[in-house]
């Protein structure tokens, strides 16, 4: 008998990414275009992991397709956030931009299927 592989887990992968997002943020400098830029990722790449907790407790189908909204808005404004930091070669993690396209990726398909699934009915 084999043992399943490991459980994925997205919640614990969101987590993982705010992490890195909080180490991107603290790596760059003291200038007036890390400050802003740093404190815009903050916001945007934690609130993925954040609104994920909220989607799983929402009290419709309708809050948890927002919430996925708000989740996929949030990784697509971190992607570009992360690109301009790469073009000023202020990224050190250049990982996280592709880590950030999968996750986006992921929600995109999830919410297609949630909507998709929603027509006609209201419960979660």
């Amino acid at each position: 008998m084999t043992k399943p592989g490991p459980k994925y887990d997205l919640e614990e992968r969101l987590i993982n990414y705010s992490l890195r997002i909080i180490d991107v943020v603290e790596l760059l400098p003291d200038t007036m275009v890390g400050n802003h830029l740093g404190r815009q990722l903050l916001r945007s790449g934690t609130s993925p992991a954040l609104n994920y907790g909220e989607a799983q407790g929402a009290e419709s189908r309708k809050d948890f397709t927002h919430k996925l909204k708000v989740i996929t808005k949030e990784l697509r404004e971190s992607s570009i956030n992360l690109r301009i930091l790469e073009r000023k070669m202020l990224l050190k993690d250049s990982g996280i931009v592709s880590e950030t396209r999968e996750l986006t990726a992921i929600f995109v398909a999830s919410l297609k299927t949630t909507q998709r699934n929603s027509q006609g009915s209201d419960v979660v």
